[in-house]
């Protein structure tokens, strides 16, 4: 797996791929992580996610990796996505092992996210936060390399059309940024250029 090392020069993606218009919201990005958890399981690797709860103030409802802001607590953009699973999911770091990141990722909501890949070997216990985690599940890698299973769509948000990555997967729709850092994952892993 081709991954970039976190001293060196990050590529960069974001919701402006599919929608070279749109901008952040806010002038200065926010620096967040969060944690692509790869489970080395007997039946094939799988990625752990979770369900957002439905009143938090940003991303409510959602499907996301865990992880959220970087703090002054943290030493670097690892340190704060080992932090934030184990606060989130009761993961703790001694679990993971780094294998490097992906491509930082721009939202329009203002974050500069590094999506920090770890390989989690079973078994472990998650306890999660309930103030912030509905719900954890695990989703197989290859549903993911599957390109049938990959979905361009738009939404018409304030009079705009806009375009994102999709990942429908039975009653669950994971999409947008998370889809967007599924998307660069896949490219990493079938040895395609960055895009």
């Amino acid at each position: 797996m081709a991954l970039r090392h976190p001293d060196r020069r990050p590529g960069l993606r974001g919701d402006q791929d599919l929608n070279p218009s749109m901008e952040p919201m806010r002038p200065v990005l926010r620096p967040a992580s969060v944690l692509v958890p790869l489970v080395d399981r007997a039946e094939g690797v799988t990625l752990i996610f979770t369900q957002r709860t439905a009143h938090l103030a940003a991303h409510a409802g959602q499907i996301s990796f865990p992880g959220g802001g970087l703090e002054e607590c943290d030493s670097d953009e690892i340190a704060c996505a080992l932090r934030e699973t184990n606060e989130e999911i009761g993961l703790e770091a001694a679990r993971v092992t780094v294998l490097g990141c992906l491509d930082t990722y721009v939202t329009r909501t203002g974050f500069r996210v590094t999506p920090v890949v770890g390989l989690v070997e079973p078994p472990f216990a998650l306890n999660p936060d309930p103030f912030e985690v509905a719900e954890v599940f695990e989703v197989p890698l290859a549903f993911f390399l599957d390109p049938a299973n990959r979905r361009r769509e738009s939404r018409n948000l304030g009079g705009v059309e806009r375009f994102f990555y999709a990942f429908p997967y039975g009653e669950r729709y994971i999409w947008g940024a998370t889809a967007g850092m599924l998307v660069n994952l896949c490219d990493v892993l079938d040895g395609a250029p960055a895009a």
